[in-house]
Order: structure tokens, then sequence, then C-alpha cells
């Protein structure tokens, strides 16, 4: 009998203390909004844009490109940016007229330094420290040819499936199964 008062007592006064816990917990006041850099900085979405590579004077192929932004929230108050104008004008000199890129060597392109680039030059185009992170969400090449191929929808040219896994000998195979 007194082992269930016991049990009773011990129930109740953890019942009681969670239900303070709780209460206090809910009715805490809410923690300062911290200055990190997070919380400075918005995301701002780019487009699709698509710029022609012109070889030996006629077009040889496309890239296609998506770049977001984090931009600094202060700085884009009350403004109205032309940003997707200013990101291709950007991609254009970069791409076609510097030439950052490589078709022909792929592994010798640096992502980091085209993003540094890209924020260096958009921000002194824009006049102040507007972007503060530059996101690569795609940048594809496509040759003349695969777009031609891709829009007369002709079937695209694959090589013979390489084995990961080498098939058994027949002879092999039906001596196994005997």
């Amino acid at each position: 009998m007194i082992k269930l008062v016991l049990t009773g007592v011990w129930v109740c006064v953890i019942t009681l203390a969670s239900v303070y816990m709780s209460v206090h917990l809910a009715t805490a006041p809410a923690p300062a909004p911290d200055q990190s850099k997070q919380s400075l900085v918005e995301l701002v979405k780019g487009e699709s844009i698509t710029i022609p590579v012109v070889k030996d004077g006629a077009v040889g192929g496309y890239f296609l490109s998506k770049i977001s932004f984090m931009m600094n929230k202060d700085m884009m108050k009350g403004t109205t940016l032309p940003l997707t104008e200013m990101t291709t004008d950007e991609l254009f000199s970069l791409l076609v007229g510097n030439k950052m890129i490589d078709i022909a060597n792929m592994k010798a392109f640096d992502p980091n330094a085209f993003r540094d680039m890209v924020k260096k030059d958009l921000n002194e185009h824009l006049g102040g420290e507007y972007i503060d992170q530059v996101l690569l969400e795609q940048l594809d090449y496509l040759s003349k040819e695969e777009v031609a191929a891709n829009a007369s929808g002709q079937p695209k040219k694959t090589s013979k499936p390489v084995n990961v896994v080498p098939p058994a000998p027949v002879k092999e195979a039906a001596a196994a199964g005997e």
C-alpha cells in the first residue's frame, strides 16, 4: 500500500514539474536576433541565360547558365537593379569576350575564379558592395550539333555500353548449373 501511495506522489511531482517547465519555456522571451552574416544577406534567384559562342565567324555552341546571388539587404532597400541584364552582359564579357572557359580544356576551368570575377565586375558596375556571394546553379555548354539533334528529335548516338560485371563464359555457366 505504501508503494502505491509513493508511486502516486512520484507521478504527481513529475507531472507538476513537467507542466511548470513547459509553461516556463513557452512564456520565455524570444532570443534577440543576431546580426550574423546570414541575416544580412538575401537570396536573389537568377534567370536562365543562353549565350552563343562564336567560332570562326559562326555559332559553334551555346552556354546555358543560371546564376543566383546572395545580396546585401541594407543596400538593396528601395533600389531596383537591372540584375538580369547586367548578369547577361557580364556573362557575355567573361564567356565570349575574355573566353574564361576553354571548351577544348574544360578541366582548366576554375569555378571560384569565375565567381570572384562575376562578383567583382558586377559590384563595380553597380557602384557598391551589393553582391556578397555568387551561386552557380547551372553552367552547361551545348555544341551546335547537339542542339540541332535535340531540336530535330533524332535519338542520340550512344556508344556500346560498358559491362561493369563481365558475363560468365557459357561453358562455365552450364557446368555450374549441373
